[in-house]
């Protein structure tokens, strides 16, 4: 999709153009009006979602005031969706934290740097020594630079000394990158977006491609143009079943049934790939003999797709070389989503399609640097360059980088969900925490908010006063995306080159001086010694040398020369990869895939007569996680101000509920009540909330707190609820969709 030189006339002739979710941007691109001075242009990446898409940031005077397409990136080609065109917004918005805050009885009175750093050592020294090391936690955020990631895990380890360090990208990427590591060996797309418009089949499960990744929809119909056929699985019609060319609408809860039973219909019909899974694979005979009992009536059962789609789907996928899957949280927001994960990853090994143009699984990141925020180390489990920390020769590797003893080292920790609940049985009694706004974020919100009121000490590091901060003791002003250079990896697994455009405002700080000076404040600053963001990379460099994420070849110049390099790069004069697997060699020892078993299993909150309706949670395309940046940007709150409770005309019929009228969703946890939003596009058992806001408006009252038991992801996507018209409201029946 090429921006068009004769502009648009009206947003009907927009939508036509671009569809809904793309925008048209004029020549100059869209800036504020003082902004026509502005003396430089900045190349960098949007801060929000996993495509990392290029962009020019116009600066003046140390602000941004506007941007520019940056039409030369090759993954976006100047196109950007609604955030990203006003994402420039924020960067001098008046909720920006200028001064450090510390509590008092009447609130929040600004402090001194001094005070507020000397205070934060004080407490978690003084907790430390009445409780041990472990009693203080880590917080960290997916969508930090790379550098700020390597530093946060060093930091808990060595600085704090705790191994409990975990970020919110628990609650995204975790189980894709276990599914992945455990049938590939590598947590990393094995194809680069460039392959898109080559498959001939693409199956999307669990993923609102049109409004979460925009852009990534370009991809889509250019496949589609050149003959390819899609197929989406999703509870609702996301605005890409529009163009589906089949759609198979499971209940919450059942991709791994679903998945069973196509691979079901392709081994019936022998639609295998039989010398691949030979010659390159393990495990087949077990996953053959498990999909025998999931027949495509049984399937329907379970997951209320028809037979008849089921058999299309699958002799579709099974008859060509060129398929391709993709997946997000739909399918990895479960209690077995990494069984989920696995099920997609056992249709492309079984069908042989891995390795080439067109054919593979992948998974759709959804934070700004989700790829490469879990890649060096502020994952509980994890060191850097995708190392695990209770590796003997992964910790070899890195306590020589980092100059110190095995013993020095902590082992693993908790998980972002189980820090909270090792916090309310008194296990953990201070939490520091950067980029994470849990208390919007995490599930079960009450059961978050009682953990925060216990704590003894609880610090933050953020540029907004996001909903968790209003319960710190002591609130670190820090940076935006613009303010640090730095690196992060895209959804493709490409790395790519964050320009610092302006400085922190106010008396504000970088993110990564306030981690180094708290580091140095607790005596451990002889393994801080970094001057910027670029000494951080260079021992990042070194720390993930030889591991599967390997930086060693990547350098700040050679990501510029190159508009981003794909990892692994091993050497300076290595090209980088964008294509995994092209010599079918997989991660492990003996170079084989692994199939694994995909069980399916109830959720761990099951609909009942008591609650017997499906509520899932999701995203809309003006908004971005909790809301904490893109509430505050008015062009954006306009668009979807508030959230609504998506419901089918058959079930808003059988409750009397029309269009408009407020509705109270009772799940067991938590009440809410919100206004209708009758749509046909969603399935007539199950209602829908997007998870953006905070307090009463926060979704997360109503989730569960269930975990995956190998990737500790909550199960997002799939509660039990019950549903009864609130108040009555004379509005006429509206029906969309």
């Amino acid at each position: 999709m090429k921006l068009v030189a004769k502009p648009p006339q009206s947003v009907d002739e927009l939508t036509v153009q671009f569809g809904p979710h793309l925008k048209y941007i004029p020549p100059g691109g869209w800036q504020h009006p003082d902004s026509q001075s502005a003396q430089q242009l900045v190349k960098t990446h949007c801060c929000f979602c996993g495509q990392q898409c290029g962009i020019q940031l116009k600066v003046r005077d140390n602000q941004v005031v506007g941007f520019e397409p940056w039409e030369e990136f090759p993954f976006n080609r100047g196109m950007l969706c609604p955030k990203g065109v006003n994402r420039y917004m924020q960067s001098s918005h008046p909720d920006r934290l200028l001064d450090p805050l510390l509590r008092t009885g009447q609130g929040f009175a600004t402090a001194s740097w001094d005070e507020a750093l000397n205070l934060t050592v004080r407490r978690i020294r003084e907790i430390q020594e009445k409780h041990g090391p472990d009693s203080v936690a880590v917080y960290g955020g997916a969508s930090l630079i790379s550098e700020k990631s390597y530093l946060l895990g060093k930091f808990a380890r060595l600085a704090v000394g705790t191994r409990h360090i975990d970020y919110n990208g628990r609650l995204c990427m975790v189980s894709a990158g276990t599914g992945y590591k455990l049938a590939l060996g590598v947590d990393r797309n094995p194809n680069p977006w460039a392959d898109i418009p080559e498959a001939e089949v693409v199956l999307v499960i669990g993923a609102n491609v049109g409004e979460c990744f925009p852009i990534t929809t370009d991809y889509l119909w250019r496949m589609r143009d050149n003959g390819g056929r899609m197929i989406l699985a999703d509870p609702r019609m996301t605005p890409i079943s529009r163009n589906a060319d089949l759609f198979l609408p499971l209940r919450p809860g059942t991709d791994a049934a679903l998945l069973s039973g196509l691979l079901h219909v392709i081994v019936r019909e022998n639609l295998l790939d039989r010398a691949f899974i030979e010659k390159h694979t393990t495990g087949f005979d077990q996953v053959e003999q498990a999909v025998r009992a999931w027949d495509p009536r049984r399937t329907a059962e379970i997951t209320g797709v028809p037979p008849e789609s089921i058999e299309k789907a699958a002799r579709w996928i099974g008859g060509t070389r060129r398929f391709m899957a993709f997946h997000a949280r739909g399918l990895e927001h479960s209690s077995h989503g990494v069984e989920n994960v696995l099920g997609v990853i056992n249709l492309c090994l079984a069908t042989g399609n891995i390795g080439r143009q067109g054919a593979g699984p992948n998974m759709i990141t959804g934070q700004g640097n989700g790829q490469g925020g879990r890649e060096h180390g502020q994952k509980c489990d994890q060191l850097p360059g995708a190392r695990h920390i209770d590796d003997p020769a992964a910790r070899e590797h890195i306590c020589k980088v980092w100059g110190i003893e095995d013993s020095q080292l902590p082992h693993a920790g908790v998980s972002a969900v189980e820090i909270m609940e090792a916090i309310h049985r008194g296990e953990i009694k201070a939490l520091v925490s950067i980029c994470f706004n849990p208390l919007v974020s995490l599930p079960d919100s009450s059961f978050t908010r009682e953990a925060l009121s216990r704590l003894e000490f609880f610090g933050v590091i953020d540029f907004f006063l996001s909903e968790t901060a209003h319960h710190a003791d002591v609130v670190l002003p820090g940076s935006l995306q613009e303010e640090e250079e730095g690196v992060v990896a895209s959804g493709e697994g490409r790395v790519i080159k964050i320009n610092k455009a302006v400085d922190p405002p106010g008396n504000a700080r970088a993110d990564s001086w306030i981690i180094c000076e708290l580091a140095r404040r607790l005596g451990r600053g002889q393994y801080f010694p970094f001057q910027s963001t670029r000494d951080i990379f260079e021992e990042l460099r070194l720390a993930s040398q030889g591991g599967t994420a390997d930086y060693y070849g990547i350098t700040y110049e050679r990501l510029e020369e190159n508009m981003g390099l794909f990892w692994p790069v091993p050497s300076l004069d290595h090209p980088g990869t964008p294509r995994l697997f092209e010599d079918l060699h997989f991660h492990f020892p003996d170079g084989r895939a692994r199939f694994h078993t995909s069980e399916w299993r109830r959720s761990g909150d099951p609909v009942d007569e008591e609650f017997p309706v499906y509520l899932t949670t999701g995203r809309v395309v003006s908004q971005y996680l909790s809301g904490t940046q893109t509430r505050r940007i008015g062009a954006l709150v306009d668009q979807y101000p508030e959230p609504k409770l998506e419901i089918h005309p058959k079930l808003a019929e059988q409750y009397g509920i029309q269009s408009g009228d407020s509705v109270t969703i009772t799940t067991r946890r938590m009440s809410m009540t919100l206004p209708a939003f009758i749509v046909r596009t969603i399935r007539p058992d199950t209602v829908f909330i997007p998870y953006h806001w905070a307090d009463r408006r926060s979704a997360n009252q109503l989730t569960h707190r269930t975990l995956d038991p190998r990737s500790k992801i909550p199960e997002f996507k799939c509660s039990a609820c019950r549903i009864e018209r609130a108040a009555a409201s004379p509005r006429q029946l509206k029906v969309l969709g």
